[in-house]
């Protein structure tokens, strides 16, 4: 018999996300008059560690799906996918350009060696792209300054028809925290002021955030990345996604193992770092680091026992972690976990304790878990 370590994939909680986002930019356009943006479903990562096909299947409602991965956008078009695909890094190498072309991909475009790679290309059809500004995080494209010349370049291989849509683009650093995007918004108006052309402005948080600057007010085609929203998880460190309605869709259960009965004093697990307050019930759940549980997820960590809210004590091990089960006396071998999910912890609250965001967790489930798609 297998570990009883699993994860499952619910297609309805990817759905229903989707129209959380759909919903908010309808709200945003109705308020302000204009034309809601469209949405890029972002499922970089293998869809943050769900799925490129399960991504397929419940972000079929989009307008576009958004990734890195040319072999992911590959396997999107062989899932069926007729829709935009758009690469978040464009490309590396001439020879990515064919694969482009074949596949009729939609490219970020941030520096002049792209371009003049896409000038020395032989396509059979007009490349749209995303023009990326740089207002500020520094990492990729253009700086303020040069940015209408890039796009005046863009436009000259329209005009060849080399080029088909070019979108102005560019990705905020502190959508997510107080500091917000008043700064960079004001950096991306001012580089662009008289560019024409739809815009591609808003991740998770500024999706859900300021929903209104992604409104179009004169038909231009805007467009929205929402990512980790879309799982379930929350881009803020300070407000759970269920505050925005939307519902976990990965969820990572096991079931307890082992039961030991320790003294007061007694210490449990690798290093000895904890140590029973009192007399215990300490419960072994057959999940680790391996299986993509966060090893330095401390003590207090929360995890639900028999559908009873307990907390993980000691060190994580690599295949194993320990739990308090003094809130659940009746449970023995065999009893359900939920380590974050549905009926559990949330990602974002497991990973919070252990210092990091839920994107690792949920990218880091390890190809031994089972995982069983729902719906």
């Amino acid at each position: 018999m297998p570990r009883p370590v699993s994860a499952s994939i619910s297609i309805p909680a990817l759905r229903h996300n989707l129209c959380i986002v759909r919903r908010r930019l309808d709200q945003a356009a109705q308020s302000a008059g204009g034309q809601a943006a469209s949405v890029w479903a972002v499922i970089k990562a293998n869809a943050y560690g769900h799925g490129i096909e399960r991504a397929v299947a419940g972000f079929s409602a989009a307008q576009g799906l958004a990734m890195l991965d040319l072999d992911e956008a590959v396997r999107c078009r062989e899932a069926g996918w007729g829709g935009p695909i758009l690469l978040l890094e464009g490309f590396f190498k001439p020879a990515d350009l064919d694969v482009v072309d074949r596949y009729h991909l939609t490219v970020s475009v941030h520096c002049d060696d792209q371009f003049d790679m896409i000038e020395e290309a032989r396509l059979s059809r007009r490349l749209d792209i995303q023009l990326k500004l740089n207002t500020g995080m520094n990492r990729l494209g253009y700086a303020p300054d040069a940015y209408a010349e890039a796009h005046e370049r863009a436009q000259a291989l329209q005009r060849r028809g080399v080029l088909g849509s070019v979108i102005k683009m560019t990705h905020f650093a502190t959508a997510d925290g107080p500091q917000g995007i008043a700064g960079a918004l004001g950096v991306f108006r001012q580089a662009t002021q008289g560019l024409g052309g739809g815009v591609s402005l808003c991740n998770s948080a500024a999706t859900l955030r300021y929903p209104e600057i992604s409104v179009s007010v004169d038909g231009s085609p805007n467009w929205v990345r929402p990512g980790v929203c879309l799982y379930g998880a929350s881009p803020f460190d300070d407000i759970a996604a269920m505050s925005y309605g939307l519902r976990p869709a990965m969820t990572l259960r096991s079931e307890i193992i082992g039961v030991q009965s320790v003294s007061a004093g007694a210490a449990v697990g690798y290093g000895a770092m904890f140590r029973a307050e009192r007399r215990m019930r300490i419960g072994v759940v057959a999940c680790g680091y391996a299986d993509g549980y966060p090893r330095h997820a401390p003590t207090g960590t929360p995890v639900t026992v028999a559908g009873v809210p307990t907390r993980v004590v000691g060190r994580v091990s690599m295949d194993m972690i320990t739990v308090d089960l003094d809130p659940v006396p009746h449970v023995g071998i065999g009893a359900p976990v939920v380590l974050w999910g549905e009926g559990g912890p949330s990602v974002d609250e497991v990973a919070q304790a252990s210092g990091t965001i839920g994107y690792e967790l949920m990218c880091a489930l390890a190809q031994r878990v089972p995982v069983q798609t729902l719906g």
